[in-house]
């Protein structure tokens, strides 16, 4: 967000350059080879982090380039993480088939949300949402259906291991898998929001009477960026459900819509990359808490957000666009001819 509380819009810079190429390369290089020298439990925080980056990349989509707040994701990611339990745990489908199913089923409970979104718009929407993220973990406790969701008990899933006999622990198969998928989510997002449809995005969200004049569906856009968002959201889950290998109602509580947001605002509000540094902080961030106080870890967990959000009032991506832009400025200082000409021996 801009520090006067308007939302950054994504520029569109008419195609990606190649040093944006070569980052994204040496990045993605460097975290496949972190699965060859990192131990089980760090492969398991680098797993959560880009499932969590997943999660914040849904609401990035929704809050950051369509303006359309929302306080209630906690739902999709558990729509998501349940829909792969009970195919996987009852149903005996392979761990891999699960991540279609809860993407369109996330997909389409996110896309009969957006109806009701269309009436409503500001705090209206983001209670509406909250709510939505309290009576959902309610709703999977419910007596009716405790023998497809296991109730209160939640359910329990078989730890995949690496096919084809690959030569690799099921800790490591599962970071490879999970940021194999985080990838193909990561670019999804990246293409919509600098495409056509990222721009009606932005345009509804900066002046949605003016796009409508414009020929801009505000109804299509909006519901169609609900199922968006909540289809990169319900992915995460199913891919914490793959990590984890257990669900339970409780873990899906109203906190984790408001940790989810809370990864977005810390990440940048509208910055795809921005989504990562928001997953890391989510991962990271509460157990640096309680490795320095365990007596009150919130205490220390809230001093920490507190920081980031005035240093970095936009967001970790705002820091380094700002850090970025000033070197440009200051490669592109034009030379004074005449002090030159009037200094030289």
């Amino acid at each position: 967000m801009r520090d006067d509380g308007r939302l950054l819009s994504v520029p569109d810079d008419g195609g990606v350059k190649p040093r944006q190429v070569l980052g994204i390369a040496i990045f993605l290089a460097v975290m496949v080879g972190l699965a060859f020298v990192a131990q089980p439990y760090r492969l398991f925080q680098l797993t959560m982090l880009v499932t969590y980056g997943c999660a914040v990349l849904g609401l990035t989509v929704l809050t950051g380039v369509n303006g359309q707040i929302s306080l209630g994701h906690g739902a999709f990611y558990a729509v998501g993480a349940y829909t792969s339990a009970v195919l996987m745990a009852n149903y005996d489908w392979p761990y891999w088939a699960t991540i279609p199913a809860a993407a369109a089923t996330s997909a389409l409970l996110g896309f009969l949300i957006g109806f009701p979104a269309l009436r409503l718009g500001g705090l209206y929407l983001a209670l509406t949402t909250f709510a939505l993220a309290v009576a959902v973990p309610q709703i999977l406790k419910v007596n009716a259906l405790e023998g497809l969701t296991g109730g209160v008990q939640g359910l329990t899933t078989d730890k995949p291991d690496a096919p084809f006999g690959l030569p690799i622990s099921a800790d490591q198969w599962i970071y490879l898998f999970t940021l194999a998928v985080g990838s193909v989510v990561f670019l999804l997002g990246w293409n919509l929001t600098r495409g056509r449809i990222g721009r009606a995005m932005m345009a509804v969200r900066d002046h949605p009477t003016a796009a409508e004049a414009m020929g801009i569906n505000l109804t299509t856009v909006k519901t169609r960026t609900f199922a968006v968002s909540a289809m990169f959201t319900g992915i995460a889950g199913a891919l914490s459900t793959i990590a984890v290998q257990f669900v339970a109602p409780d873990s899906f509580n109203f906190t984790l819509s408001i940790t989810i947001f809370v990864g977005l605002v810390v990440g940048g509000a509208a910055s795809i990359i921005g989504a990562l540094f928001g997953g890391a902080f989510i991962e990271f961030v509460p157990n640096i808490a309680n490795d320095i106080s365990k007596a009150a870890p919130g205490a220390i967990y809230g001093l920490i957000l507190i920081g980031f959000m005035f240093l970095m009032p936009r967001g970790v991506a705002g820091l380094f666009t700002s850090i970025g832009r000033r070197l440009r400025r200051r490669r592109a200082v034009p030379v004074d001819l005449t002090e030159v000409v009037a200094n030289r021996p």
